[in-house]
């Protein structure tokens, strides 16, 4: 009896402690499950491959779309003339989280069609890019990317992709573990680009307008900013033109860049390129240039 009132106390502590511990597991959030690098770069050309599509809220409007934990980028470096299975070179964890370069990833133009267009790959050195977020419960996103000589490269989470280069940025953020994108000391110089502009010239909710001119050998461009009224004005007129993708076929000699500021993220930019036809660009779309447009541009360049 007494032996059997022992394994009934034994069973009962047993019991009890594994009551404690599945609550204590219950209670702690899981941590993301540790997934390597592949092995080899399983795309046919420089970034524009993903080794698995996220199942997340958002992957269809932002490359990055929540606030990942963690990211980690995998270098597969190769030949641009022989694109394909390029071996895994080494994997970096970037220090500070994951929040600086999963903002500006997610801020990129992206569409769920093809996003490629007209441009020509220089061959070369060329290295492909995976990076992992991590997410809470285990979650996970990859974003497939590369640099290339000739910029000419589609940055894809598998569900959306971008033609917006940023090759240069991750190959930095792979040498020193931080993510810290170099911007032009001149916003004029600048020609970034703002989710959005897949859809439309101007993404709405501009407060600013910064209309460049044309720079000189001796100086920098003329520039003059105007408030939320006129770019709200501006960005209308732009927005009413019919578009057609960019073939980026018009060499940028004459004309204004604007830049439409925004309270949060990147600034918008459409180039006015008054000796090519169509003259208005994003990098994305392109239309004509209309008299209409034209003329309330006049009003708002600056002085030569």
């Amino acid at each position: 009896m007494r032996l059997l009132h022992g394994v009934r106390v034994a069973l009962a502590v047993t019991a009890a402690c594994g009551a404690v511990a599945l609550i204590s597991q219950a209670v702690r959030a899981p941590s993301p499950a540790p997934v390597s690098c592949p092995e080899r770069w399983g795309g046919d050309r420089p970034g524009g491959w993903v080794p698995a599509v996220a199942d997340l809220d958002g992957v269809e409007e932002s490359l990055v779309p929540g606030e990942p934990i963690t990211a980690m980028i995998c270098a597969y470096p190769g030949d641009g003339t022989r694109p394909g299975g390029e071996r895994l070179a080494g994997s970096r964890l970037l220090t500070g989280g994951a929040g600086a370069i999963a903002r500006d990833l997610g801020y990129l133009p992206v569409t769920t069609a093809d996003p490629g267009g007209p441009c020509a790959r220089r061959g070369g050195a060329t290295t492909s890019y995976l990076i992992r977020f991590a997410y809470p419960r285990g979650k996970a996103l990859w974003v497939g990317s590369a640099e290339e000589a000739g910029s000419c490269v589609t940055t894809t989470n598998g569900t959306v992709g971008s033609r917006s280069y940023v090759g240069r940025d991750i190959t930095a953020a792979y040498r020193t573990g931080t993510w810290n994108p170099v911007r032009p000391g001149d916003p004029c110089l600048g020609f970034p680009g703002r989710r959005g502009q897949y859809e439309r010239m101007v993404p709405g909710g501009p407060v600013s307008v910064l209309v460049c001119g044309q720079a000189s050998y001796d100086g920098p461009a003329p520039r003059l900013e105007h408030g939320r009224e006129t770019a709200e004005a501006l960005a209308a007129t732009l927005n009413s033109l019919d578009t057609l993708p960019s073939e980026k076929a018009c060499p940028e000699t004459e004309g204004v860049r604007l830049l439409f500021g925004y309270p949060d993220g990147p600034p918008a930019a459409v180039r006015i390129l008054t000796a090519c036809e169509p003259g208005v660009d994003n990098g994305l779309l392109r239309a004509n240039l209309d008299e209409n447009t034209r003329d309330q541009l006049m009003r708002l360049a600056p002085p030569a």
